[in-house]
Parts: C-alpha cells; sequence; structure tokens
C-alpha cells in the first residue's frame, strides 16, 4: 500500500478539510469572508459537522475569526509577544510595534484581601487603580488593571492621566523601577465588557498576565492583571538552565 493511500486512512475527514482551508487562508488577506459550512460541505463532498469541526479548530488557532451574526474571516496575524519586566510601550518598540494607550479608569479605591496581600498593605488601605486599554499599532491589545499603593505613589491617578507609561512616571516622579517579578499564565472566557473593548466575542479565549512587581529592596510596587485575546498573541519567554 502506498504511503499515500494509508495516510488517506489514517486522517481524519475534518483533517483534510482543514489542510484544504488552510491552503485557502494563506491566498486571502486578513478579514476576507470564508465561505460557509454549507457551501463548504458542498465543495468538498462532506458533512457540515466535519466542516464545523475543523473551523472551530482554526478559530480555536487564531487563523480564522468568528463575527456572531455576520460570518467567519481570515484572522489577523498573530503577534509574537516575549514576556519581559519593560513596560508595555517599551516591550511594544522592542518587537517593533508603536504602543498607544487610553486611559478608562484612574481611581483611589480601598485595597481587598487580594490586593492587599500583594502590596504588603493592610486590608482597607488606599490604592490607585489604573485600568487602560493597550494597543500596538492601533489595534487593540489587552485590557489591564494595575493596582499600586496610593500612600507610596500619592498622586499618581493625576499623573496617569497626563502619561502613558506607568513605569515612565514611577521612575521620574518616585524614582523606583520594578527590578523582579513574579508573572502568572492563565485562560478565561471574554466578558462582554473585555470583547467589546477587545473586538471580539464574549466567551472568546483571553490569555490573562497577573505580574507582581517588586522593586530593588524587595518591596512591592505594583499588582496588575492582562487580559489578552487568544487568537492574537502567542506569548515567548526565553529559559535557560539553572546549572
Amino acid at each position: 500500500m502506498s504511503s499515500a493511500a494509508v495516510q488517506a486512512i489514517r486522517e481524519p475527514k475534518y483533517y483534510t478539510v482543514k489542510r484544504h482551508l488552510l491552503e485557502n487562508i494563506e491566498s486571502l488577506e486578513p478579514g476576507s469572508a470564508v465561505p460557509t459550512e454549507r457551501v463548504l460541505a458542498a465543495e468538498l463532498n462532506t458533512s457540515r459537522t466535519t466542516v464545523r469541526q475543523a473551523l472551530v479548530e482554526l478559530v480555536a488557532e487564531g487563523r480564522l475569526v468568528r463575527r456572531q451574526g455576520s460570518g467567519t474571516y481570515v484572522a489577523e496575524p498573530k503577534m509574537t509577544w516575549p514576556l519581559h519586566l519593560t513596560s508595555f510601550t517599551e516591550q511594544a518598540a522592542a518587537n517593533g510595534f508603536t504602543a498607544s494607550t487610553q486611559l478608562l479608569a484612574a481611581e483611589r479605591i480601598k485595597a481587598d484581601e487580594i490586593v492587599a496581600a500583594r502590596l504588603g498593605i493592610e486590608v482597607g488601605e488606599p490604592v490607585c487603580r489604573i485600568e487602560r486599554l493597550r494597543l500596538a499599532d492601533d489595534r487593540p491589545m489587552a485590557v489591564e488593571t494595575s493596582h499600586l499603593s496610593a500612600t507610596r505613589f500619592p498622586r499618581l491617578a493625576w499623573h496617569m492621566k497626563k502619561e502613558q507609561s506607568l513605569y515612565a512616571v514611577l521612575d521620574r516622579v518616585y524614582s523606583v523601577v520594578p527590578v523582579t517579578a513574579e508573572e502568572s499564565i492563565s485562560t478565561a472566557p471574554a466578558s462582554t465588557r473585555e470583547a467589546r473593548l477587545l473586538n471580539t466575542d464574549t466567551g472568546a479565549p483571553m490569555l490573562v498576565l497577573g505580574r507582581h512587581s517588586l522593586d530593588k529592596s524587595g518591596q512591592p510596587v505594583e499588582w496588575v492583571t492582562s487580559w489578552y485575546r487568544g487568537d492574537r498573541v502567542t506569548f515567548v519567554a526565553r529559559l535557560s538552565s539553572p546549572g
């Protein structure tokens, strides 16, 4: 039996459809519409269930994007986003993107148990909460919420209404620079608000980054949570052997 025949036997039907779609996607511009399940099923002489499975995988991989009530489209290429302890502005520039920010909120709130523990303060102490929409080349990348001690960083909310880079303000105004951080990555579905801000669907897969940064003396500086579209970004971390 030839290798092609063996492959045909072993390869699931939906994967054949997936390969066909991938070949077509390569010749289409981002934003181009993909034929409907019914049309693809007829063209490929297969069931709509098989086509749907192939489309679901391509959406999950970020190759296609579904818009409720509209259809399926070729997605924008994913951004490769190395993880470094730098500001979003610096990180975007290092990867060839122009960063911009829309300030969504800058306010004083009372620390809850989680924020208080992260910042090394008492529950109920004042905290500066800064929420921003981060963009790279004018494309929404993340919704980012930072918490910092309002006692340690007085008038921070006022400064952030005039500046885009939080780390630049911390350095210039308060002479504080984060030097170490612990970062966690998890997944979660997009809420209605996050979906609206990031131009995606409610329930779409999101990558959630939590970063707890410290200064050179080991004192907590910031606790930040960032929500990224899972279909638009790939995080990369450089690892080295401890030995």
